[in-house]
């Protein structure tokens, strides 16, 4: 039995500007090690919502979130940091790379952030990354020499620079063309099955989701099938 790498039971969450809404209710869900799991549903229906939650990044819940075997609930905000800097790799819609450092200096900033390990080790870590992405050649280019599909991979190789235990991903291929969406598909899809990563991925494209280990569908806040 594959172990857990992040179980939430019961979540839920409501907006309260300008009248109280519910926009999750009674969420429970797992991800186990190596999982590559996709969550889609209609513009509204509280992905992104509950992505904040599972990555701690929004704590104005009920419910029990575990990363890690470990309850987050009532944990200080250094302390989620903490979690969120060593457990939790993150890639969003657009890929936030910062234009004035290289595409070398992009990848190891997590892990300067983190700080346990050397900046030598770190930049041998970043390179092994991008090898791993195929642009390890691009590395002394700056951020915005890029493509968007290239950046993407910069901004997975960033997200993978503190060994984390799952990858985070919000509307990962929402700004690509169907070429660059089938590579970072690839490169996921490698990371679950040959490295034992796990991925949570949130998407509107369902058939990404519908390529994935396991598709978890919602609709007005709740999980319809997981």
């Amino acid at each position: 039995m594959a172990e857990s790498i992040l179980k939430a039971a019961s979540i839920s969450k409501y907006f309260h500007d300008p009248v109280q809404v519910k926009v999750l209710d009674d969420v429970s869900l797992e991800v186990k090690k190596g999982e590559f799991v996709s969550v889609i549903g209609k513009s509204g229906c509280g992905k992104s919502t509950l992505l904040y939650i599972l990555s701690t990044m929004d704590t104005d819940y009920t419910g029990e979130l575990w990363i890690d075997g470990e309850l987050t609930r009532d944990k200080k905000e250094h302390e989620l940091a903490q979690i969120r800097n060593e457990k939790i790799g993150f890639v969003f819609q657009f890929h936030y790379l910062l234009n004035e450092f290289s595409v070398l200096k992009n990848v190891m900033l997590p892990g300067l952030k983190l700080g346990k390990i050397s900046e030598e080790e770190l930049e041998f870590q970043a390179m092994e990354k991008l090898k791993i992405l195929g642009i390890d050649r691009m590395a002394a280019k700056k951020a915005n020499q890029l493509s968007g599909g290239e950046k993407q991979r910069v901004a997975i190789a960033r997200a993978l620079i503190n060994n984390p235990l799952i990858i985070m991903a919000d509307e990962p291929t929402g700004n690509l063309d169907r070429r660059n969406t089938e590579m970072v598909f690839d490169i996921f899809n490698e990371l679950s099955g040959q490295y034992g990563q796990s991925l949570l991925v949130v998407t509107h494209d369902n058939e990404f989701a519908g390529r994935t280990d396991r598709i978890i569908e919602m609709l007005d806040g709740k999980v319809l099938r997981m």
